[in-house]
């Protein structure tokens, strides 16, 4: 009889991140912290959220390389190790949109349009025009995001676990109709859910409350 050895297969996770400018302390403490541990445990794959940018900054996209590239820069600084992650740009994978369009076949408005974050980033961006499908399935098409790679786990904070909310309940419309195909993902919470920024809001790029991981001591 021969035994051979049991390859133990690692449980994925997923996650992304909107190159829309220069990366913060909330990403470091909420995020790359987090991200770096699980590479131990976990089949990690971390993405460039280009096509999430346009969602809110669609106006301008003149610089969105540039994050891009700054952005990465900084995981890896922080301990993201392209040798045992898959690190990748979304719109270079087009089946990402691909699954978002089947999906906003079956998913009705009103689940998008109670998402706690979509009414909060519209009372606060009042600046920008909002009003737009691509703003208002942001968080479907982070499912399809999640689901074209079978992920289990997803690393969030306190503010998007509505967010992973709504795709389980994606996936199981989904899978009513069409049979069983994506796991339900669950969240692994961050450290620290939320961080205050400057103005005692959630610290965002979109805020313009921020102190950036490449900031200079005099600026901090």
């Amino acid at each position: 009889i021969f035994w051979g050895a049991v390859t133990q297969v690692k449980a994925r996770v997923v996650s992304g991140m909107r190159p829309t400018g220069k990366l913060h302390l909330g990403h470091l403490v909420g995020a790359l912290r987090k991200w770096g541990e699980l590479q131990t445990d976990y089949d990690c794959m971390y993405f460039v959220a280009d096509w999430h940018a346009l969602t809110s900054d669609y106006a301008d996209t003149t610089q969105l390389t540039n994050f891009a590239c700054d952005n990465v820069a900084d995981w890896i600084a922080t301990g993201v190790d392209p040798e045992r992650s898959t690190i990748f740009a979304q719109s270079l994978v087009p089946e990402h949109a691909e699954l978002y369009l089947l999906l906003s076949m079956v998913v009705p408005v009103p689940w998008l349009e109670r998402v706690p974050t979509y009414k909060e980033q519209i009372d606060q961006l009042k600046d920008r025009d909002l009003s737009t499908i691509g703003f208002l399935g942001y968080p479907l098409l982070q499912g399809a995001d999640v689901f074209i790679y079978g992920a289990q786990y997803v690393p969030v904070g306190d503010d998007q676990v509505p967010h992973l909310e709504l795709a389980r309940e994606v996936a199981r419309r989904f899978q009513g109709i069409f049979g069983s195909l994506f796991p339900e993902p669950q969240p692994l919470l961050t450290h620290y859910p939320r961080l205050p920024g400057l103005d005692n809001r959630k610290m965002s790029k979109s805020y313009a409350n921020t102190i950036d991981l490449s900031d200079d001591s005099k600026t901090v």
